[in-house]
């Protein structure tokens, strides 16, 4: 049966430190993390989503303690950056007197076996381990029942609790068990039993842990066991080299590959325990069955392809009226105001250059939020893992493979995350690969410029009676995008050497329903972040642009020709004007340096000064009206319009990312690198597309 608890009353735990969740990749940590404290981390249905150590704090009776949410391990032994971070922890604990009261083992009860591996070795730890058995609402699902009574004996923890996090099942009942073990733990015996042949071969080893620490039996003999298997040492002790060649001969001779001795140790273990636990389980579950379309070898990428195609098709189409809606409330706004206020410098500096300059960058908050939805929708539902299962034998080819998908996905939201995801490659030479390509993934941050240029030149048609011309011109710069990057990556993986060969394992996750309050909150996270976030650089920027374009005045007043921005812009033209670009666009590109939206909120603030300030102007309208003094020909084209989207496609202008890379490569030379490459692809390719159109005709 399962096990049940009857809440009481809970004594006071002030004072007892911190509780550490630790769990596989994609078993529920964060939702739990986020039920217990209340906070709102990211959740989404794929492994690598925590990548940081993050803290909270819950509250247990009348209480506060803080909870440690780890990154996802199967195991003590990493093998990627994010995987370091929790076998750091760890070590730390052992080495001081910080460690956790107690370990909540976070265990996705649909694959027992799997997770409870790492649940095994952290027992070893000596501190009290409290099994959280996440997702039965799916086990349910799935027709399985666990006795977690049973599996509660043969495994020696403190207590199993059956819960849900994302439906908040359980939690008052893990508080409650949280509370009983920490007031009165528990000796929790080691129940790893090792064959006495496999005991006496790592005697050398055994012996080198018992002089180098005061350790448990438990850890003693994990350690042991963990060095003859990786060849290192654990804990203080520095192992003996001649101990270590001992122990791995003495277990070849007996047959036992001394490589593998620690999982196998385990899950011999454990292939006793978990089917005395578990009661029946369906021999294909809907996921399975869904997975033979989806995931088909021919199907999968169609309908993968089909999908982006109907989201980038959704951006325009579902954002229509929104942003109609924002751009008349605040060219409303910007007229009420300069009809209100008596002619000033701060009249002029709040129509030309905040509500018209900063404001016309809200137009796009609706094709950001429905953006993200989707690709928050794709997450949730497990879709996400099984493209990257899809993608790996691409991604093989081209020197990668499949986990680099989910962090290039997550580039199309924001390139930062998604460089940060890297941290569950583990190979070096993959994980730097894919920080190279990653900023190529054409990000939120460059779809205001999009938006602007194919609705200020791309007709609204619609092709085969399907697909709108404006949905696919953005379908084709970001998959420009998506291309580039996969060919790039053949180059950088010659280029970058490492020895060790990596592999690709994932466990795919159960198709669920997305939970929608979490979708909403993602969105609302995103969008909030966009308007604050990038709205304090963008408020900035156009401040100081409208400065540098209305100064200095003449005897006639401002006059932007004359201005220092104009100056700026002049300067640059020689350089920008093969790309089809004239002075205007050339302070957009040095502004977007910071973000990439700046392009839009500097060419806004430019025509509303050019204006005078008397109404709020539509910057699509004055794309469309800016006229050459000299021939009376249009300025801006349809064929300038392809140029500057192809330069954004490629361009190095988002700062925060540059600085990002530095971090997680901690060194100044790939931002760099990254830098001048992105600039010269960038430069090139417009230049090509403005050349070429020039020599088909197309002027």
């Amino acid at each position: 049966m399962l096990l049940r608890l009857k809440l009481k009353s809970m004594n006071n735990l002030s004072g007892i430190g911190a509780i550490a969740l630790i769990g596989n990749p994609n078993s529920g940590k964060t939702a739990l993390f986020n039920a217990l404290t209340g906070l709102n981390h990211k959740v989404s249905n794929y492994p690598g989503v925590t990548v940081e150590r993050k803290t909270g704090s819950c509250t247990i009776g009348d209480d506060t303690i803080e909870i440690i949410d780890l990154p996802g391990t199967y195991s003590l032994v990493p093998e990627s950056q994010d995987e370091v971070i929790v076998a750091m922890e760890v070590d730390s604990w052992l080495e001081s007197d910080h460690a956790p009261a107690c370990i909540i083992s976070v265990v996705d009860a649909t694959n027992l076996e799997r997770n409870l591996y790492l649940t095994s070795q952290l027992l070893d730890l000596g501190i009290p381990v409290i099994v959280a058995l996440n997702m039965m609402d799916l086990a349910r699902n799935k027709s399985l029942a666990i006795d977690a009574e049973k599996l509660n004996s043969t495994l020696g923890t403190a207590a199993i609790v059956p819960i849900s996090a994302r439906y908040r099942e359980g939690i008052k009942q893990l508080k409650y068990q949280v509370a009983q073990t920490i007031r009165h733990p528990v000796d929790q015996a080691a129940l790893l039993t090792i064959p006495d042949p496999v005991k006496e071969a790592i005697g050398p080893m055994i012996k080198e842990y018992k002089k180098g620490g005061n350790y448990t039996d438990a850890l003693l003999h994990s350690y042991a066991i963990r060095s003859v298997t990786t060849g290192q040492g654990y804990g203080n002790t520095t192992i003996n080299g001649s101990s270590l060649e001992s122990s791995r001969a003495n277990l070849r001779s007996i047959g036992f590959p001394p490589e593998t001795l620690e999982p196998t140790l385990r899950y011999h273990w454990l292939d006793q325990v978990v089917p005395a636990a578990e009661i029946h389980i369906e021999t294909q579950t809907r996921s399975e069955k869904i997975d033979k379309v989806l995931i088909h070898k021919w199907i999968g990428p169609i309908v993968f392809v089909g999908l982006l195609t109907f989201i980038f098709q959704a951006i325009f189409s579902w954002s229509t009226i929104p942003m109609d809606w924002i751009d008349s409330g605040i060219a409303s706004f910007g007229n009420w105001v300069a009809s209100t206020l008596p002619a000033s410098v701060l009249k002029d500096l709040l129509v030309e250059g905040i509500i018209g300059g900063a404001g016309a960058v809200l137009i796009f908050l609706p094709q950001i939020i429905i953006l993200i939805f989707f690709l928050s929708l794709l997450e949730d539902t497990g879709y996400m893992a099984r493209v990257a299962i899809m993608m790996d034998k691409i991604m093989v080819k081209v020197g990668l493979h499949g986990r680099s998908v989910l962090p290039l996905m997550s580039g199309y939201a924001c390139a930062i995350p998604g460089i940060m995801a890297t941290r569950t490659i583990d190979s070096w030479k993959e994980r730097l690969v894919t920080i190279l390509v990653l900023p190529l993934m054409s990000c939120s941050a460059r779809l205001p410029v999009y938006a602007l240029m194919i609705g200020a030149f791309i007709p609204q048609v619609t092709i085969w009676g399907i697909f709108g011309l404006q949905g696919l011109t953005l379908v084709v710069m970001y998959f420009l995008g998506t291309i580039t990057a996969l060919i790039l990556s053949i180059f950088f993986s010659r280029w970058v050497k490492e020895e060790r060969k990596s592999s690709f394992v994932m466990e795919l996750p159960p198709y669920r329903v997305p939970v929608m309050k979490s979708i909403f909150r993602q969105v609302y996270t995103r969008g909030k972040l966009f308007v604050m976030d990038a709205g304090k650089i963008i408020m900035a920027i156009s401040i100081v642009l409208w400065f540098l374009a209305s100064f200095p005045e003449t005897e006639k007043g401002s006059d932007i020709q004359r201005s220092y921005a104009a100056k700026i812009g002049h300067a640059m033209e020689p350089l920008i004007k093969p790309l089809g670009f004239d002075w205007k666009i050339g302070i957009g590109l040095v502004t977007s340096f910071a973000a990439r939206e700046v392009m839009v909120s500097t060419l806004a603030t430019i025509y509303n000064v050019e204006g005078g300030g008397e109404n709020v102007v539509s910057i699509t309208e004055s794309l469309k009206n800016d006229l050459n003094p000299e021939t009376g020909e249009p300025n801006y084209t349809p064929l300038v319009a392809f140029s500057l989207m192809v330069f954004y496609v490629y361009a190095a202008q988002c700062m925060a990312t540059f600085a990002i890379v530095k971090r997680e490569t901690n060194s100044w030379k790939w931002p760099v690198f990254m830098v001048f490459y992105m600039t010269g692809l960038a430069y090139l390719a417009s230049l090509i597309v403005y050349q070429g159109g020039l020599i088909l005709g197309y002027a």
